[in-house]
């Protein structure tokens, strides 16, 4: 039996359909934890902060930066995945209970639209480089901002790295 479409994903929602389902887990008094990135290779970094995250609260919600966004931030180049590949991989994590694309250089809309109780980044970020309009945004709906531990030894960056020298022996 085939899949009505490829990588299917009940976890990613429009923002409009994050905004609803927020609404109901304050009706049901559940925390919602927040984080973002653009996970473009899912490595043993990104997992154990994931399920770190996950123990802040009762939901985990990740957004996603595009495609586009990414090319922003990372170059041409990338993602090596498209965003629909890299949610399809983060709802695999059981950790990860739903996943929201954006678009947008900065959070501050998705900040104030879904009022995140935590708002969490891994320890290679810390207050003084958390742009300062998602700041201003995390303040706003009061959540509470935290910085998980960064595991050493684990970048995509330094993946891509490896693969492109380990194809330059084929």
């Amino acid at each position: 039996m085939q899949s009505k479409t490829l990588f299917e994903n009940p976890k990613l929602y429009s923002l409009s359909e994050a905004v609803d389902l927020r609404k109901v887990l304050k009706k049901e008094h559940k925390s919602l934890v927040l984080t973002n990135g653009c996970f473009d290779l899912l490595h043993p970094g990104h997992i154990s902060y994931l399920q770190l995250a996950k123990k802040e609260g009762q939901a985990l919600w990740v957004l996603l930066n595009s495609d586009e966004s990414v090319r922003k931030l990372k170059g041409p180049l990338r993602p090596i995945q498209s965003e629909k590949e890299r949610a399809f991989s983060l709802a695999a994590l059981a950790c990860v209970d739903g996943i929201v694309i954006f678009n947008t250089p900065r959070l501050d809309k998705e900040i104030l639209a879904l009022e995140p109780d935590r708002y969490v980044k891994a320890g290679d970020y810390s207050i003084g480089n958390l742009d300062p309009e998602e700041k201003k945004a995390l303040e706003a709906v009061n959540a509470q901002i935290e910085f998980l531990p960064f595991v050493e030894g684990y970048s995509t960056t330094e993946m891509i790295r490896k693969i492109t020298q380990a194809s330059d022996t084929f």
